[in-house]
């Protein structure tokens, strides 16, 4: 009688990138599809950082949005220079995402109700705030209050920009002193904060919103974790800079699941223009 045939393996090349593997629950996700559900995971609902603009593609109605202030570039105040100089290090950063700072500012459209808009970019510098962030925003509170529309802020960002020094840490002021003045003339301020919306950003024009909302699982507060826990020498509850402590804390009004954000955003803007 005949051997019996022994079943050959076949192999099958799987080009490098198509599958990812969850940071928060390690389910394997088929990359477009984690694409087509807004970079959230399918099966633990964690929600991944974007670049400001995937954001801004996914709140604004399709063609609407109208960036301004798309050339404003740091100039290297302190000729600061660590690993490497600052210019180098901005021209490294600006070459890998196309971007030349950590924030995009505009006017947009969502679901038909315009507002200029501010989406900062964890991509840059872990979107830090330096000078021309800080001019960015200022320059954004300021269009809203020529145009009277609502102003929206989407953060995320690891806070001040060190390579500045204190010409980073005085836009903290800045930003503040121009919501200020758009509270002043009545203006709607909506802030979105994402994972991490930290230090000088949150210290500043980030809790400034008057209505605060935050995406699920983000990271929330000035210093870290760690930092806290080594300065106060003391036993932290878990989790007590996500969302959802803050939001039982008081720190944020509610927390909104990334694809409800556009619905949300256009239903607070409805309501205050009542």
């Amino acid at each position: 009688m005949p051997e019996e045939a022994v079943p050959q393996r076949r192999y099958v090349d799987v080009p490098e990138g198509l599958w990812i593997r969850c940071t928060q629950c390690s389910a394997m996700i088929y990359k477009r599809i984690l694409e087509e559900n807004l970079h959230v995971c399918p099966e633990c609902d964690y929600h991944y950082r974007i670049d400001a603009r995937a954001r801004i593609a996914q709140l604004n109605d399709e063609g609407t949005f109208e960036e301004f202030l798309p050339h404003l570039e740091s100039t290297d105040p302190l000729e600061f220079r660590d690993r490497v100089g600052y210019k180098e290090r901005l021209a490294k950063v600006k070459e890998q995402t196309g971007e030349s700072e950590a924030i995009v500012v505009g006017k947009g459209f969502i679901k038909g109700r315009p507002l200029i808009m501010g989406v900062m970019n964890p991509n840059f510098i872990m979107g830090s705030m330096g000078s021309v962030v800080g001019e960015k925003v200022a320059a954004a509170a300021e269009r809203a209050t020529l145009e009277g529309l609502p102003l929206l802020m989407v953060t995320c960002s690891g806070g001040a920009r060190m390579m500045e020094g204190m010409v980073s840490l005085v836009q903290m002021a800045k930003t503040s002193a121009a919501i200020a003045k758009f509270d002043e003339s009545g203006g709607l301020y909506i802030v979105v904060m994402t994972d991490p919306t930290t230090a000088g950003v949150a210290a500043s024009f980030a809790f400034l919103g008057d209505v605060t909302i935050a995406e699920p699982g983000a990271l929330i507060g000035f210093a870290g974790p760690r930092v806290i826990a080594n300065t106060i020498k003391a036993t932290l509850p878990e989790g007590f800079q996500r969302a959802e402590f803050m939001l039982d804390h008081g720190f944020v009004d509610r927390i909104v699941h990334r694809r409800d954000l556009r619905s949300e955003i256009a239903r607070i803007i409805d309501y205050c223009n009542k």
